[in-house]
Order: C-alpha cells, then sequence, then structure tokens
C-alpha cells in the first residue's frame, strides 16, 4: 500500500498522526510506502522565527494559557506513542522551506522517511533550529546523507521550484490542513485519526471496502 502524507516538520499533529499510523500499520500487519509531501505551514515566516507561544497566541487567537494546555495534550499524547514533545518558554515556530527542499532531495536518494523523522526529532525533542544550514547538514547525515552535497543542495536551491510545485499540488486538490494522508492515491484523511481510526481505515481498504 502506498500511503503519502503531506506534511510540515513543525506540526506536531504530524508526527503524531505519523505515530498512530505506525501503529496502526503493525497492529494490521500492513505493509506500507510511506511518502513524505511538502506543506508549509507558515511560509512567510522569517528567518530568524518566531516564539512558538506568541505564535500560536496570535495566530489562532488563543490565550497564553490556553496555548500551554494544548502543548501539555501534546506531550500526553506523544508519551503514549513513544514519542518526546519538549516545549519550553524560548521554544520557537520556524521556517521550514529549506528542510522540506533538502526532503526532495532525500526521496531522490531513497533517505526521505529517516530524514522527515530525524528532523521531527532535532525540532521537537531536541530543541534545534532546523532553518539552520549546519543543523539541515548535520540531520542530512543522521539520515545516512552526506554533509557536503546537503549544504551545497541549500546554497543552490536547485529542488526549490520543485517542492513549490508538490505544495501548490497538493493545496489545488483541496489539502488546507496537515497532516492529510493519501491512501493508495484514491482515498484521502485528514487530521490524526487516532490508532483506532487508521486501524478502520487500513481494515477497510484491505477488505476492499474503503
Amino acid at each position: 500500500m502506498r500511503i503519502d502524507i503531506v506534511s510540515d516538520v513543525v506540526c506536531p499533529w504530524c508526527i503524531v498522526g505519523y505515530k498512530q499510523l505506525e501503529a496502526a500499520l503493525h497492529a494490521t500487519g500492513t505493509q506500507a510506502e510511506i511518502h513524505w509531501q511538502p506543506f508549509e505551514l507558515n511560509p512567510e515566516m522569517p528567518e530568524d522565527g518566531e516564539n512558538l507561544s506568541d505564535h500560536i497566541v496570535r495566530k489562532y487567537g488563543i490565550t497564553k494559557a490556553q496555548s500551554d494546555e494544548n502543548r501539555q495534550r501534546l506531550v500526553e499524547v506523544g508519551n503514549e506513542l513513544g514519542f518526546k514533545f519538549l516545549f519550553t518558554d524560548s521554544s520557537r515556530m520556524l521556517n521550514t522551506f529549506k528542510a522540506h527542499q533538502l526532503l526532495h532531495w532525500a526521496a531522490l536518494n531513497g533517505r526521505e522517511h529517516p530524514l522527515k523523522i530525524t528532523l521531527f526529532h532535532c525540532y521537537f525533542n531536541r530543541e534545534r533550529d532546523i532553518s539552520d544550514d549546519e543543523v539541515l547538514a548535520n540531520a542530512c547525515v543522521e539520515a545516512g546523507l552526506p554533509y557536503e552535497e546537503s549544504l551545497e543542495i541549500l546554497e543552490s536551491e536547485v529542488y526549490a521550484d520543485a517542492v513549490r510545485e508538490r505544495q501548490r499540488f497538493s493545496i489545488g486538490s483541496g489539502i488546507q490542513g496537515v497532516p492529510a494522508m493519501i491512501f493508495d492515491q484514491r482515498e484521502l484523511h485528514v487530521g490524526a485519526q487516532g490508532v483506532e481510526g487508521y486501524t478502520t481505515i487500513l481494515n477497510a481498504l484491505a477488505s476492499g471496502a474503503g
């Protein structure tokens, strides 16, 4: 089964959704080929980013207390799925366009999935600046890609247009929120569905009911 996941690496519900899907795949014994598709939550985010709490309060019109409560819920959900979220007062929302360019390149070299997971960890539980070239290059090394070439990719922006085109395709297909998962290029589900939800989806597709 092919599963395309439209997501951003600074989207906490994207890694939550993936971990839920991963558990459902294991529970159902489903073999899947995962493809990550780019989506920028904040394409206009400046290079130095923005304080995460300030960003959430401003963007969604909620209070700081509500923002803190939402993040605590994410920590609890992450713990249940074996993924650690580390949120601090200095956590920042970052621009992810560079990361998506490297993910495009990684896909061409069969290393997209390990790089995506590495970037999730870098951002959410190591509090690394994933808009920084050196941080990104080191993440590439961790995912099995060459350091110097990753820096060259970032400097040349050779895959910038390809990333933009893939993003336009997703938006043009009606995807406005992430995570958005497309199963076998025919069935779309938006938002983290939970382990039971994904299990139901996978079983329905396996039986031909999806």
